[in-house]
C-alpha cells in the first residue's frame, strides 16, 4: 500500500510563503502527484499537479502565478511551494497519488492519499 505524508504546514500571514512536503513510500516515477485542498464548508479542489514523467499542470485559477509544484525523485518528495498567501488559501491540503502518466485535478481519480496538513493564513 503506498504512504503519502504531508508536513510542512501552519500559521501565515498574508503575503507570506509556505513550503508543503509531501513524503511517498514509493519510487516517483511511477506515481503522479496532485496536490489538494479543502476549505471549512467547501469541496475538495485540485491545485497543482506533477506527472510521473515531471511535467506538471500550468497553474491556474486562483493560485495563478503564486504556487509552483516540483519534486525529488531521490528524496521521494513532492512539494508544494506556495508564496504571496491569502487569507482564502486557509485550508486542509492534501497530497495523492495515481498510477496513471497524466496530470488531472479530479480528485477521484486519485487512489492514494494522504492524511493532509493545516494551512491556515492570518494576521
Amino acid at each position: 500500500q503506498l504512504q503519502l505524508v504531508e508536513s510542512g504546514g501552519g500559521l501565515v500571514q498574508p503575503g507570506g510563503s509556505l513550503r508543503l512536503s509531501c513524503a511517498v513510500s514509493g519510487y516517483l516515477g511511477y506515481y503522479t502527484i496532485g496536490w489538494f485542498r479543502q476549505a471549512p464548508g467547501k469541496e475538495r479542489e485540485g491545485v497543482l499537479c506533477i506527472s510521473s514523467r515531471g511535467t506538471s499542470t500550468d497553474d491556474a485559477g486562483s493560485v495563478k502565478g503564486r504556487f509552483t509544484i516540483s519534486r525529488d525523485i531521490a528524496k521521494k518528495t513532492v512539494y508544494l511551494q506556495m508564496n504571496s498567501l491569502k487569507p482564502e488559501d486557509t485550508a486542509v491540503y492534501y497530497c495523492a497519488a495515481r498510477i496513471p502518466p497524466t496530470c488531472t485535478l479530479a480528485a477521484d481519480l486519485y487512489a492514494y492519499w494522504g492524511q493532509g496538513t493545516q494551512v491556515t493564513v492570518s494576521s
